[in-house]
């Protein structure tokens, strides 16, 4: 692997952007209950739209999230096959009488991502016994045919359905680049085996929480995007710890902001909103 590029490939899906709202509660709750109905109806035909993922389509979801805590109190999660069609959702929200009482607070922009350590190491192997010099156009065609092929095989992973969880945990994070820890000059075969530790972890908390990670480099102000999906908060809490001790988190990883929120049905809009039923 010493003469093979440092950068593992990499496979890249949907679309992904979060916003956080906070939501004018003042402003709104000056309204009569009329004009209340008629914006959250407006807001709700919207989102249903949204929600939806036409049979012709991979990924065209969307959903939305109350936030615990003060970061703020709604989070909107969208996942589609480009940022044309991320840009096309933010400006049809942005349309509605509802975004006059939504403040944003935060927004995180990524693709979908899936690391290929192991496959790289192989691949680079091969090729190196072939005797195809890194970057040459031989090198690069059979690069590119083993992304089409891996590609093809994880189709679902890279365009997967926002899971139904009632609990999602966001959090953007780095890999540390600092003058006495830098995971950018570590060798691949040491960036390799303490992935491949890592993901262990994490497939042993498979039963009981959905990962989905996304990348963001260059994209947004960290590297990556983690989406938890579970129907207990404590499974967030538990997968987390116990990834704190391996040790690509415990020495390389650097963590931003954590968003935790309950999943909330277009249904229900109207009762997030304070709207009551006989109103």
């Amino acid at each position: 692997m010493s003469s093979s590029p440092p950068v593992p490939l990499t496979l890249e899906g949907a679309s992904c952007l979060h916003q956080m709202f906070r939501f004018r509660w003042h402003g709104w709750s000056k309204l009569d209950c009329f004009r209340q109905r008629q914006i959250a109806a407006e807001a709700a035909e919207l989102f249903s739209k949204l929600e939806s993922a036409p049979a012709n389509a991979r990924s065209k979801r969307s959903a939305i999230y109350s936030q615990l805590g003060h970061k703020g109190d709604l989070l909107l999660l969208h996942f589609r096959d480009s940022f044309e069609e991320l840009n096309q959702v933010e400006l049809d929200l942005a349309r509605l009488e509802l975004s006059e009482f939504l403040e944003i607070q935060s927004s995180y922009l990524s693709v979908v991502e899936l690391g290929l350590y192991e496959s790289t190491a192989k691949t680079y192997q091969a090729l190196n016994e072939e005797g195809k010099a890194p970057y040459s156009p031989e090198w690069n065609q059979a690069i590119a045919e083993v992304v089409e092929r891996q590609k093809a095989a994880m189709a679902t992973r890279l365009h997967p359905a926002i899971p139904d969880s009632k609990y999602i945990c966001f959090y953007p994070m780095d890999r540390k680049r600092g003058e006495t820890l830098n995971w950018y000059t570590l060798p691949f075969a040491e960036r390799q085996r303490m992935m491949h530790e890592h993901g262990l972890v994490g497939r042993r908390h498979a039963e009981h929480v959905k990962q989905i990670i996304s990348g963001s480099i260059g994209f947004d102000d960290w590297e990556w995007g983690v989406d938890l999906f579970a129907d207990d908060p404590v499974a967030f809490k538990r997968l987390i710890y116990e990834m704190r001790f391996d040790e690509v988190s415990a020495i390389y990883a650097a963590f931003g902001t954590f968003y935790l929120a309950i999943r909330v049905p277009v249904t229900s809009l109207a009762q997030l909103l304070g709207i009551s039923e006989g109103g």
